[in-house]
């Protein structure tokens, strides 16, 4: 008999807010978990395209993306694309994307066409997709395909406010949608120790969140901002600088709680 396809565990980087440092988690976290040796495929639903870029990918290369699989065009495996970072695979980001709820919007599992093209299976040990801003069809996309979301969450005034509308439709998503939807976890972005607002923001998100947010903080730090001119993660570009060590640790961190979550299970 043939051997069932892989399952990898499905992330969902998501935050309904833009400029929150969203795209940067996904490309360095993804690409802090493959320098470690976890097979990751990243899968990039925004209509900007941003992860694909800032992995080097051009858009002569990507063909049909992510668009194609979701329109059912292209098989899971046929849409991945290599990086120059081992372990690491992408399915880019097309500009067609920027069409798909009105091109989606009326057919038939309109919200499972990710999880449908998933389910062909992949040789990866985590996926995780980076989805556009807002809670329009392509997030509820990779909602519903997700076993769990991470929030990247800025250190700044509105935060509070914008997370809880997503937190909300987390729930709605996991009533209606995909009962197996839990929080991975939130990670502070853009945090500056010199700044009292910043500190006095990610101290309430953690109180309010408790051990949702992660231990890891990712800086401000000007390297990150740099390395995606160049189409290479931070830890390629800079490797000592404090923010590819930042998300070195994040990594370390999320697969602590991935271990400790299969002990309590």
């Amino acid at each position: 008999m043939p051997e069932p396809h892989k399952k990898p565990r499905v992330i969902a980087v998501a935050n309904q807010k833009g400029g929150v440092g969203k795209t940067t988690t996904a490309i360095n976290l993804a690409a802090a978990l493959a320098i470690g040796g976890i097979k990751v495929l990243l899968i990039d639903i925004d209509p900007q395209g941003n992860a694909s870029t800032g992995l080097g990918i051009e858009h002569e290369a990507r063909n049909g993306g992510s668009y194609s699989l979701l329109a059912g065009e292209t098989k899971l495996a046929e849409a991945i694309l290599r990086t120059e970072v081992e372990n690491l695979s992408i399915i880019p980001a097309v500009a067609d994307l920027i069409g798909a709820d009105i091109e989606f919007g009326q057919q038939d599992r309109r919200e499972f066409l990710l999880r449908d093209a998933l389910n062909q299976g992949c040789d990866a040990d985590i996926v995780l997709i980076d989805c556009p801003p807002g809670l329009a069809l392509l997030t509820l996309n990779a909602l519903v395909a997700a076993d769990a979301i991470l929030v990247p969450l800025q250190a700044e005034f509105f935060a509070l406010e914008g997370i809880s509308q997503l937190m909300r439709s987390v729930d709605m998503v996991k009533r209606n949608l995909n009962p197996k939807l839990t929080i991975e976890g939130i990670v502070l972005t853009m945090t500056d120790k010199r700044n009292n607002l910043s500190e006095q923001v990610s101290n309430e998100v953690r109180t309010y969140f408790r051990d949702k947010v992660f231990e890891t903080a990712i800086p401000r730090n000007i390297r990150i901002t740099e390395a995606p001119s160049h189409g290479i993660p931070v830890l390629l570009y800079d490797f000592r600088s404090t923010g590819a060590q930042a998300y070195l640790a994040l990594a370390a961190e999320f697969l602590r709680r991935a271990r400790a979550r299969k002990e309590m299970a």
